[in-house]
C-alpha cells in the first residue's frame, strides 16, 4: 500500500509540474510577442444559432449569460495582470464574440473571416474565410500579440483541435500550438 501511495504521489507531482511548466512556457512565449491567440467566445448556453438568426440583431442569437460575462472579464484580467502586450483584438461579428471581446479587452474590431460557419446557412463561407484569415495572419507583423475572438469551428479548422468556451489557444504564425489555457 505504501508503494502504491508513493507511486500515486509521484504521478500527481509530474502532472502538476508539467502543467506549471506548460503555463510558464505559454506566458514566456506571450511576453516575447508575435503570437496568434485564438479565443473561443465565452460561455453562451446552447448550441448553434436559432433559425431566425440575424447578424445585426443580438436578440436573435445565442448570447453570453452571467457566467460568460464573468469568464470574459477573467480573460481580460488575465492579460492585464500578466502584462501581455496586445497589438490588436479582432472578433467575429457574432454578438457572443463581440461581447467576449468587449468585456475582456474593451477595444476591438470585427473581422468577418472569424465568423461561424457551423450552420448550413454559413457553411459555404468556410473556405473563403479560412483563406482570408490565413492571408491576414501571414501579412500581420508585430512584436506584440494578435488576439482572435472566434468560434469553435474556426479554431478547429485552423488548428485541428477542440476547444472549450473561453479557452485561450496560443500559436505561432505557422499555427504550431504553443499551449492553451482554460478559463472555466
Amino acid at each position: 500500500m505504501k508503494i502504491f501511495k508513493l507511486f500515486l504521489l509521484i504521478i500527481i507531482s509530474l502532472v502538476f509540474s508539467n502543467q506549471v511548466f506548460s503555463e510558464d512556457k505559454i506566458l514566456e512565449s506571450l511576453k516575447e510577442g508575435g503570437k496568434i491567440i485564438f479565443i473561443r467566445h465565452a460561455y453562451a448556453p446552447g448550441r448553434g444559432d436559432p433559425e431566425n438568426f440575424n447578424i445585426n440583431n443580438c436578440s436573435t442569437q445565442r448570447n453570453l449569460n452571467d457566467e460568460g460575462i464573468t469568464q470574459s472579464k477573467f480573460i481580460g484580467e488575465f492579460f492585464k495582470t500578466k502584462k501581455i502586450k496586445i497589438d490588436k483584438v479582432l472578433s467575429s461579428e457574432w454578438c457572443r464574440c463581440k461581447d467576449t471581446a468587449k468585456f475582456a479587452f474593451n477595444d476591438f474590431e470585427t473581422f468577418d473571416a472569424l465568423n461561424s460557419f457551423y450552420s448550413t446557412k454559413f457553411a459555404k463561407n468556410e473556405k473563403r474565410q479560412i483563406k482570408d484569415l490565413k492571408k491576414y495572419i501571414k501579412n500581420w507583423k508585430s512584436n506584440k500579440n494578435l488576439i482572435l475572438v472566434t468560434h469553435y469551428v474556426v479554431i478547429s479548422s485552423m488548428l485541428n483541435i477542440a476547444v472549450s468556451s473561453g479557452e485561450i489557444v496560443v500559436s505561432d504564425k505557422n499555427y504550431k500550438i504553443i499551449g492553451s489555457i482554460e478559463t472555466m
